[in-house]
């Protein structure tokens, strides 16, 4: 193990079925029990998250990332991997990818199993990142994206948009 007066003790091999799970849920369709991977084992370059779906729910709604990647890894259980317009059915040992950029390439992974859905997201790291969500017109920008520290956090819809010169004082202060 290896550590720094100003880094956070971190070491090359973690088990996944070890690592202490962060659990949430929303309403009926939204739940799931995580651990960022990559943070354990301290990489800063690449981000990794572990993830256990229960039967019936979603980690997240459907969204796509505009300045991440991201790889899904089916470890065990089933699913459904919505992506754009079409749908697969999923299961252990796929691996689903989420490129960034395009509302064409919003993705969303929900169990369809009796079991937990476990994988691992695997994603490229951007510090700064906005969301489109399709489904509700949701739009988010976000500083220090993946991380604990307090960056900026704005979600809104675009029909709320205003031009780029609204509200500014005609002043040369």
């Amino acid at each position: 193990m290896s550590t720094d007066s100003n880094e956070k003790a971190i070491t090359p091999v973690v088990t996944l079925s070890a690592l202490p799970l962060k659990s949430f849920s929303r309403g009926e369709s939204y739940a799931s029990a995580d651990n960022r991977v990559a943070d354990a084992i301290g990489l800063t370059k690449l981000g990794a998250t572990y993830s256990e779906v229960p039967p019936g729910k979603s980690g997240c709604p459907f969204h796509v990332h505009h300045g991440v990647d991201e790889m899904f890894v089916i470890l065990e259980g089933q699913g459904r991997y919505r992506f754009g317009d079409a749908t697969y059915e999923v299961r252990a040992g796929d691996v689903l990818g989420a490129p960034r950029g395009r509302a064409e390439f919003a993705h969303k992974l929900t169990n369809t199993g009796a079991t937990p859905l476990k994988y691992l997201a695997i994603s490229s790291v951007a510090t700064n990142d906005l969301l489109e969500y399709p489904d509700s017109g949701k739009l988010m920008a976000v500083s220090d994206f993946g991380t604990d520290a307090e960056g900026f956090h704005f979600i809104g819809r675009a029909n709320t948009a205003c031009g780029y010169w609204d509200d500014e004082p005609d002043s040369a202060d």
